[in-house]
């Protein structure tokens, strides 16, 4: 296990009608003029925002308004973000979402107290401070209520990058699991695949002697495993609806990938696909991870088959350990298929054509230095190669 260093101070409100809470919690942390960041009309129609205003409202605190966030969440609305902040005179951003309002308004956030150009900070400066954000999560996927990171789509090329700083985890986050129940079927198997790959991209590591948190994935894994086929046929099912948001948060505040080299590439290959086509995240991430798996399984056979036993039941077989390895992977491809995830390029939109420029995107783009991953340094030659492989 390598030296690390591991903060995570969000406080978490956990359970139903928490989010009658977000006006104490937003006076708790100083804010008295909020930018409540929120999306699209289901927050309006569910009268989830109506009711986080209300409680801001009685805490006695102004607030301003700003929706529509997307999927994969545009830079665009970030500058409007930021000059209404700045306009307003903003004090605490609460974001009122899933993932992509979060992400959203972290980038807001960092943008509204930085003078250059936020974007700075998703080629690789480090964010080191940001207005205190919160959120009220209605989808359990992307773990940023938990996490440092974010990620934007910048219009302007339509390409995806992340920015990481601790001026970036909420100081709380409200997680109502009740709220995610109206999900379609397809978004929520999306976020459970999201948190899958979150797991993937910290077990796959070169770091020896890390049992710890090998443990931590696997059983989170396995969390994933049996409550996902329950809240697909039960979309009201309010225990597996709570494990899945709770899981997907540890699965991305870190606390499993400290003291480890991970890899990210598959994310950052995933990245080209939602950028250029638009598809679900999660859907993406479905069809790469079990090609990324099969292209570098070649790079440490035993940790390949280790989470095939544990994980997915598969028998050992150690005269031939790539046959456990492969077992796994199919089993991984299977279950996927299983919640309704796509399993190949022509099931997300993509087009063979549109390869070698992606490719090249995911390693060079934006300063890229050529190669991704930490577990395998995978090349633009790699890369393409790995898109082939999810036809």
């Amino acid at each position: 296990m390598e030296n690390f260093t591991f903060y995570s101070p969000t406080y978490f409100v956990f359970g139903k009608e928490t989010e009658h809470e977000a006006g104490k919690q937003v006076k708790r942390f100083g804010g008295s003029r909020v930018l409540i960041h929120y999306g699209g009309g289901s927050v309006i129609r569910s009268g989830l925002l109506d009711r986080v205003k209300k409680s801001l409202k009685e805490e006695g605190l102004t607030y301003v308004e700003l929706g529509g966030v997307q999927p994969n969440p545009r830079s665009g609305l970030v500058y409007e973000g930021i000059d209404l902040c700045k306009k307003e005179g903003i004090d605490f951003v609460l974001a009122v979402g899933g993932g992509s309002s979060i992400d959203s308004a972290k980038a807001i956030a960092a943008g509204a107290v930085y003078e250059g150009d936020f974007w700075d900070y998703y080629r690789g400066k480090p964010v080191e401070k940001a207005l205190p954000i919160g959120t009220v999560l209605t989808i359990a996927a992307a773990g940023s209520e938990g996490s440092p990171d974010s990620v934007i789509t910048r219009e302007e090329g339509m390409y995806k990058r992340g920015a990481s700083g601790e001026a970036f985890r909420p100081k709380f986050s409200i997680l109502n699991p009740e709220l995610t129940q109206t999900l379609p079927a397809y978004q929520t198997a999306a976020g459970i695949t999201d948190i899958m790959a979150h797991l993937l991209e910290r077990y796959f590591t070169t770091t020896k002697e890390v049992e710890v948190t090998d443990r931590v994935i696997e059983g989170l894994l396995l969390t994933m495993v049996h409550e996902a086929p329950r809240v697909i046929e039960d979309p009201d099912n309010y225990d597996a609806r709570a494990n899945i948001m709770w899981a997907g948060m540890l699965a991305h505040n870190n606390c499993c990938g400290v003291g480890r080299v991970q890899d990210w590439s598959s994310h950052k290959i995933e990245h080209e696909l939602s950028a250029v086509y638009d598809c679900a995240h999660g859907a993406g991430l479905a069809v790469v991870f079990p090609a990324w798996m099969t292209y570098n399984m070649h790079h440490d056979v035993m940790r390949f088959a280790k989470l095939a036993v544990r994980v997915w039941g598969c028998q050992m077989d150690f005269d031939h350990p790539e046959v456990t390895a492969k077992a796994g992977i199919e089993a991984l491809r299977r279950f996927l298929i299983s919640i309704g995830m796509p399993s190949n390029f022509a099931e997300l939109g993509a087009k063979e054509e549109d390869i070698p420029k992606m490719a090249h995107t995911a390693c060079y783009g934006d300063g890229g230095c050529g190669t991704i991953g930490g577990f395998a340094k995978l090349t633009r030659e790699d890369v393409e190669s790995i898109y082939r492989l999810m036809f």
